[in-house]
């Protein structure tokens, strides 16, 4: 295909492994910093401090202004955590052009509304009444960075309902390293990609606790029962659950020692509060975020979902691990 212009919102260590990425593949990237010291840092450096083995190309410029990254671009990338997304929306819309094409790879769900990435994005832009014909996708998979970073084979799902720009994003984000498949069921991949890190946290917590494969093996899948329940009870597809986006960003996020979700699991299973967890992390953990909107879900829909609650037991209300633990095992008896 031919190159591409892209602008990156986010200097994280997706929206770089991406960007870096991206301009391998000959397309024109620009990379946009709220943070003045990033932009002068890695313009001068070429080099991430959660990325440590990756060099940024010479050919990715960085920017401050908003207009800049906004501006002529044939897709504009969101690689913001997901707690910035509504305020960069805001500030990003009066330079996204009508019939734009999105982009979104936070992963995560709103805390007061339980509206997803996408929804976020497409409500803010839409305040002027001139953005109707924008089309925003969601790109999600199990992907971490660090990997993506050093071209280590990789597969990742374009989520849009509007099939040419879901195939769009394909060809654009497609290489050698990266395989992308296409998928409709936007607000299904979008869950998956919120929820699995509740989930993860449990599996990390339960590794901290010094419990072993086959408790984390159980709480992976009945974690994806309990995420794919509640998809269903809203409408989602259920072989989306299934795919990439569900089990597969499930499995490499509750195992990984990339995994920040897992990593702050594991600090508060051996006895760290939630805030020390998140303090030596020392980047944002989107599960901790998106607990509130699952424990709502599971209330408004009527989904039993005993995971999540021992994770909220756990990590809000200073329950004892393994009394939780306990707990789960010793459920009504039922069938699979």
């Amino acid at each position: 295909m031919d190159n591409k212009t892209i602008g990156v919102l986010g200097a994280g260590t997706w929206g770089m492994a991406l960007a870096r990425m991206l301009c391998i593949s000959g397309h024109d990237v620009t990379v946009w910093s709220a943070l003045p010291e990033e932009v002068e840092s890695y313009s001068k450096e070429r080099r991430h401090p959660n990325l440590p083995g990756m060099v940024i190309p010479e050919k990715i410029r960085f920017t401050g202004e908003m207009k800049e990254v906004c501006k002529e671009k044939d897709i504009i990338l969101f690689a913001v955590p997901s707690v910035f997304v509504r305020n960069t929306a805001k500030e990003a819309a009066p330079f996204i052009p009508d019939g734009q094409i999105i982009v979104d790879v936070a992963k995560g769900m709103e805390k007061d509304t339980f509206a997803t990435m996408s929804q976020i994005i497409r409500e803010e832009i839409s305040k002027d009444g001139k953005h109707n014909r924008v089309k925003i996708a969601a790109l999600s998979g199990p992907t971490h960075a660090e990997e993506v970073a050093l071209d280590m084979p990789t597969t990742i799902v374009a989520a849009c309902e509007d099939e040419d720009t879901a195939c769009f994003v394909q060809d654009v984000f497609m290489n050698t390293c990266m395989r992308v498949y296409t998928n409709p069921d936007v607000h299904g991949v979008e869950l998956c990609g919120a929820l699995k890190n509740v989930i993860a946290l449990a599996a990390g917590i339960s590794d901290g606790i010094g419990y072993g494969d086959n408790a984390k093996a159980a709480l992976i899948t009945r974690g994806m029962v309990e995420i794919k329940r509640i998809g269903c009870a809203m409408g989602c597809n259920a072989s989306t659950f299934d795919g990439l986006a569900g089990i597969g960003d499930l499995i490499v996020t509750a195992t990984s020692r990339h995994s920040r979700n897992n990593r702050c699991g594991n600090l508060i299973g051996q006895g760290m509060s939630r805030d020390e967890a998140v303090k030596e992390v020392g980047m944002v953990v989107e599960g901790l975020n998106a607990l509130p909107a699952a424990l709502e879900l599971s209330e408004r829909y009527e989904v039993e979902m005993p995971i999540v609650n021992a994770v909220d037991a756990v990590v809000n209300r200073g329950a004892d691990a393994k009394q939780i633990v306990l707990s789960l095992l010793t459920r009504e008896k039922k069938a699979e």
